[in-house]
């Protein structure tokens, strides 16, 4: 075996432990799902166990990934650029533009809340602009907490401490646009006002 694929399947493991799987799935429930069993799948996330396409494929149905992604696989013969979702702490944001520096663009998604989450507002230097495109998203800005519905959007100096979850039981889908040395799109949400 070349070196090549021999570092594309030790790989796999890693990736299989990464993808996102809702807190209350077990192996055991990956098992009953995949009909892979328990023993194998643990092997095959610590790396002991070498995958195969009949281990890969229904692992790859039930995450809803492609194959390719999966194994990591270099994309061949598309000039495209194949921009991958990210996912952190239970959101996925999909980078839009695939260059590092200036203005960049996200679509993130947020899964819905049981409960709102504690804030836990950062900072950092630049420039956001968000989008909502559907759901509820809560902001925190400072002292303030605004929340915006789809069609609304929000820009903000990200030196501010600032936070952003989900205000509902429904995913919140939203477009973020940054820019590290304060490019602006010059849109402002207001506050609603309070009631009670």
């Amino acid at each position: 075996m070349d070196d090549a694929l021999a570092s594309t399947l030790d790989a796999v493991g890693p990736r299989l432990r990464d993808l996102p799987r809702d807190r209350a799935t077990t192996l055991e429930a990956l098992s009953a799902s995949t009909g892979i069993s328990v023993s194998t799948l643990s092997r095959l996330e610590s790396g002991r166990r070498k995958p195969t396409l009949e281990l890969l494929l229904p692992l790859a149905k039930n995450y809803g990934v492609p194959l390719d992604e999966l194994v990591g696989a270099p994309p061949m013969g598309d000039p495209r650029v194949h921009l991958r979702p990210v996912r952190h702490r239970g959101a996925t944001v999909i980078p839009l533009t695939p260059r590092a520096g200036g203005l960049r663009a996200y679509k993130n998604i947020l899964p819905g809340a049981a409960k709102p989450a504690a804030p836990d507002p950062q900072t950092h230097q630049g420039y956001e602009w968000v989008y909502v495109l559907s759901g509820r998203l809560r902001l925190v800005l400072g002292d303030r907490e605004l929340e915006l519905l789809p069609g609304e959007a929000a820009e903000f100096d990200t030196r501010t401490p600032h936070w952003m979850g989900n205000a509902g039981a429904d995913p919140v889908e939203f477009l973020a646009l940054f820019g590290p040395q304060g490019e602006r799109a010059h849109l402002r949400a207001r506050p609603r006002p309070t009631t009670g």
